[in-house]
């Protein structure tokens, strides 16, 4: 077998490969972020993820089919129940989950909300489902005015919390959301997100770049614990740290955006000669899916393809490069949460991977055991390794 030095996995927050048979139970019938993303803008142009094969996995306009592909390709279903961050990253780790989150479609129940303003000394406006992008037009000037939180959720096991930049200063919000995630615990909500933003420019508030998720801690082990515990330096790049709550981590190395994560990401290939390298990429989600951008996400996957050719140039032969996602967030549909999808696989490195159809995998912990083989750590008690399959 192939030996593999390092393993570098990288995450692209979202972007799903059709709907699941389960997906109506998540009112998801028909989502396929790739493929309605593509006929939306009259296909594609990713030249480089197309010769790894992702037009193998599933019919994408403008991404061919490639008769001897340069990856092996695939494509995963979720085990867990829901179509969330953590527990797809969960379970890309290794770690499924049986039963679902706590989440609150219609918003928090109101002993819930009064002990959030109690324990922080500011009332609540909204406590409503809404995209977040509606969520600061419609209470961006009452919460200027009267320095309330804005609070929302959604089907997704989320809780929002957020807040004007001149109005709250930032470790005033972050303190707010550890509030409540410490009252949301016994819960078992997924995630508090803490959602900065400014403004008005042109009329409209908007986001910044300080988002912080408040992550639920993964109630087992997972692959990065493992390696960890034998001393494989792991290395999160992006939010990896704020879903995994700095589990198994050596290094955590913030972002701010995919362009910033690609870098990162190659910055740290060039000094890490054994590891495991773990990189989320999530302006596909944040940016374009749930704001129903279609035209944005495209043109995001276009840019993440040129910057794929630059980390490709700084692998190795003992490397081992995957490409997956956590969940779908089509932004074709209407509404603004995930969307309940396979998530596509693409693994490139050992010669022996290209061209090879690694099928429709029965869970994301497939990519946890393979990790976990690599580098001869404990077993998970989720998912079937590839390896033997590509090496």
């Amino acid at each position: 077998m192939v030996t593999i030095d390092r393993v570098i996995l990288i995450i692209l927050d979202s972007v799903g490969a059709g709907a699941m048979p389960d997906a109506a139970d998540y009112g998801d019938e028909g989502a396929a972020t790739l493929a309605n993303t593509a006929r939306h803008v009259n296909g594609l142009r990713v030249p480089n993820l197309q010769r790894l094969g992702l037009g193998n996995i599933l019919p994408i306009k403008g991404v061919a089919e490639m008769a001897t592909s340069q990856g092996a390709f695939g494509k995963m279903a979720q085990n867990t129940v829901g179509k969330d961050s953590a527990s797809g990253h969960w379970e890309l780790a290794g770690l499924e989950l049986r039963s679902p989150l706590t989440a609150f479609p219609d918003g928090m129940p109101e002993h819930i909300v009064h002990e959030f303003a109690r324990q922080t000394g500011r009332q609540v406006l909204g406590n409503v489902s809404m995209s977040d992008e509606s969520t600061l037009q419609t209470f961006g000037e009452q919460h200027v005015a009267n320095g309330h939180w804005i609070v929302t959720t959604s089907s997704d096991s989320v809780v929002n919390i957020s807040a004007h930049e001149d109005v709250v200063p930032l470790e005033e919000l972050y303190d707010g959301c550890q509030t409540a995630r410490d009252i949301l615990d016994p819960h078992r909500v997924g995630r508090v997100i803490a959602r900065p933003f400014n403004g008005p420019r042109n009329s409209k508030f908007e986001p910044t770049r300080r988002r912080r998720d408040f992550t639920l801690m993964p109630p087992r082990p997972t692959v990065l614990d493992h390696c960890h515990d034998e001393s494989v330096p792991v290395i999160g790049i992006g939010r990896i740290d704020e879903l995994f709550c700095g589990q198994g981590l050596d290094e955590s190395l913030p972002t701010r955006g995919n362009t910033d994560g690609m870098i990162k990401t190659v910055e740290t290939m060039t000094r890490l000669d054994h590891g495991l390298v773990i990189t989320n990429l999530g302006d596909f989600d944040t940016r374009y899916g749930h704001p129903r951008d279609p035209e944005g996400y495209a043109h995001c996957l276009e840019e993440f393809d040129v910057q794929l050719a630059m980390l490709l140039s700084r692998s190795r032969d003992t490397d081992l490069l995957l490409l997956t996602a956590d969940h779908g967030n089509d932004p074709t549909r209407q509404g603004s949460d995930h969307s309940r999808e396979y998530v596509p696989l693409l693994a490139v490195g050992p010669s022996k991977a290209a061209g090879v159809d690694l099928g429709t995998r029965s869970s994301f912990a497939d990519v946890g055991a393979t990790i976990a083989e690599v580098f001869s750590v404990e077993d998970l008690a989720a998912g079937e390794s590839f390896l033997g399959e590509i090496s």
